[in-house]
C-alpha cells in the first residue's frame, strides 16, 4: 500500500487533488466535522478543558471559533483534543484499505502532528495566493481571522514544497490538474516494486 499525503496551503485545492486519485481518501476535515456533530467524547473532553465555550452537544462550529478568536491557546488545545480521536479514525481507515494499491491523506496538519511516515510519498499543491484567498471568501462561513490563526500554527509553505517527492501546480482549471495526478498515479504504480513501498 502506497501512503499519498496531499500538502498545501488552505483553500489550495488539496481535497479537489487528493478526490481525483480515485483510491480511498481519509480527509481529516470531513472526519473533523463528523466528530463535532457525533462524538459525545470529544465534547466532554473539550466542555471540560474549555468550559466557557462548550456547553451542549452536538458541538456548535460557531462555539469552536469564537474559542480559537477569544484566546490563540484555545486552538492549541481543540487540535490536541480532536487530533488524537482523528489517529484512531485514520488507523481504522488504513486498516480498511489495507489491500489497497494506494491510499490517499488528505490531513490539514499531517507533517506538524507528525503523522505522516518517512515512506510516505508527499504531493504538494501549489496555488496563486490570491487566487486561494478569492476562493475562501466564496466558501460559507469564511473567516479570514480564523485562516490567520491556522496559519500561524502550520509549518511555512516553502518546507512543505521542499518535503514533496511531487508538485502539483493548481491554476484551479480542472484539466491541468487531472494531467498531473494522472501522471503522478503511473509513475507511483510503475515504481511500486521499488525498496520503498
Amino acid at each position: 500500500m502506497i501512503r499519498v499525503g496531499i500538502l498545501g496551503d488552505i483553500g489550495s485545492g488539496k481535497s479537489f487533488v487528493a478526490k481525483n486519485f480515485g483510491y480511498p481518501v481519509f480527509n481529516a476535515d470531513v472526519e473533523v466535522a463528523k466528530l463535532y456533530k457525533n462524538s459525545k467524547k470529544v465534547f466532554k473532553e473539550l466542555k471540560k478543558n474549555l468550559p466557557d465555550y462548550f456547553s451542549t452537544f452536538p458541538i456548535k462550529k460557531h462555539e469552536v471559533s469564537k474559542a480559537i478568536l477569544t484566546d490563540k491557546r484555545n486552538l492549541k488545545k481543540i487540535i490536541k483534543i480532536v487530533h488524537l480521536e482523528i489517529r484512531k479514525k485514520m488507523n481504522i481507515f488504513l486498516n480498511k484499505n489495507k489491500n489497497k494499491k494506494i491510499v490517499i491523506l488528505d490531513i490539514p496538519l499531517l507533517l506538524e502532528n507528525k503523522i505522516n511516515k518517512k515512506s510516505d510519498v508527499l504531493i504538494f499543491v501549489d496555488s496563486i495566493k490570491m487566487q486561494v484567498l478569492k476562493k475562501l471568501k466564496k466558501r460559507k462561513n469564511f473567516n479570514k481571522n480564523i485562516y490567520y490563526k491556522f496559519k500561524k500554527i502550520q509549518l511555512p509553505l516553502d518546507y512543505k514544497r521542499k518535503m514533496s517527492e511531487f508538485i502539483i501546480k493548481n491554476d484551479f482549471t480542472n484539466k491541468k490538474v487531472l494531467k498531473y495526478v494522472r501522471n503522478i498515479k503511473i509513475k507511483l504504480l510503475n515504481e511500486r516494486s521499488g525498496s520503498r513501498y
